[in-house]
């Protein structure tokens, strides 16, 4: 799964963009510098969200929205359509 599905999957499950739910995070005092785990905790529990899909929200909450160019652009599954991941939502999403 790509980064930018795992964005797009977190905002299906959650009703709320990935800029939302950052906005959300620095609310509660998240940011450069947070640890993933109380990120991680909070993302469970108010949003039932595991693992794998609350890593892809520490990473933008820690450290924004650029990520890697290694697979930007490479066939697969992991692919994704650029190094900046679109938090506006899916629907409005210019890469698709």
């Amino acid at each position: 799964m790509s980064f930018q599905a795992y964005l797009d999957a977190i905002e299906r499950k959650t009703g709320r963009t990935p800029r939302a739910l950052v906005e959300l995070a620095r609310e509660r005092g998240f940011g450069p510098g947070t640890k993933a785990t109380p990120i991680l905790e909070w993302l469970k529990e108010e949003f039932e969200l595991g693992r794998g899909h609350g890593m892809a929200l520490v990473h933008v909450i820690t450290k924004g929205p650029e990520i890697s160019d290694a697979h930007v652009g490479s066939t697969g599954a992991h692919a994704d359509a650029s190094a900046t991941l679109w938090l506006d939502g899916a629907a409005t999403n210019p890469n698709r």
